[in-house]
């Protein structure tokens, strides 16, 4: 029998509430399960439902035999739908619009801030477009520039955007010239470094616009394609 669904809330609130109070970093172990129910007065079941809530936002990890562990998600305050994944094209151009929108002022505040620690770290991810993954990983450029901003909310809304980006182009399989976007990545630190929020922002721009331009183009090749092979299959089958 599930557990009513305000029990459950409740519950899921008050666990996140030990964590915080305990102060428990992300890596750290829960108490049990069994030892939570006793705490809170509620039975296991309702306790592991409450736990799973906390896993579908990447606040917590279930292991199997070793325990709840805290995770980094535990501390934002934006989170994207996993299950989520824009597949036709006015969703992929309304989600590149809306980080053109802010990923401009993004890098004009990166450039206002020039933190010296995270100049280093956006150094290190600029060799990010390099790689083949189109997952979103700690050193992914983008998401350092948005920390760079020293903006949390910005820099988890970013990650956010960034997530679903990269499922899109999964999706879609989509791919942008990486050495491009290597370069364009090393324009914009460029211009950060010397502290030109103005140029930071216009290059940023320009980079997500060439990014979207791509996009439509990909699209537009791919959506041909798949009519070409329905007319030849429609053909052959007359």
């Amino acid at each position: 029998m599930t557990a009513p669904i305000g029990l459950v809330e409740r519950l899921t609130r008050e666990i996140v509430d030990t964590i915080r109070t305990q102060n428990l970093q992300p890596g750290q172990t829960l108490p049990s399960a069994k030892a939570l129910a006793e705490r809170f007065e509620v039975t296991v079941p309702t306790v592991r439902e409450a736990l799973r809530r906390l896993e579908a936002t990447g606040s917590v990890e279930l292991k199997h035999g070793s325990g709840t562990y805290v995770r980094e998600a535990i501390n934002r305050r934006i989170l994207d739908n996993p299950h989520y994944v824009p597949v036709d094209l006015a969703a992929a151009i309304e989600l590149l619009d809306a980080r053109i929108a802010i990923e401009p002022g993004i890098a004009e505040l990166a450039a206002s801030v020039q933190g010296d620690r995270a100049v280093e770290t956006m150094e290190t991810a600029v060799d990010n477009a390099l790689q083949l993954h189109t997952e979103v990983p700690a050193g992914h450029f983008h998401v350092e520039l948005a920390k760079a901003s020293g903006n949390r909310a910005l820099h988890e809304m970013l990650v956010s955007l960034l997530a679903i980006h990269s499922r899109t182009q999964q999706a879609a399989r989509f791919t942008y010239d990486r050495l491009r976007d290597h370069d364009e990545h090393a324009d914009i630190l460029d211009a950060i470094k010397r502290g030109d929020g103005l140029e930071a922002s216009h290059r940023t721009r320009k980079h997500l616009e060439s990014i979207k331009a791509a996009v439509l183009a990909d699209w537009s090749e791919q959506s041909a394609a798949d009519w070409s092979e329905s007319t030849t299959t429609e053909g052959t089958e007359q």
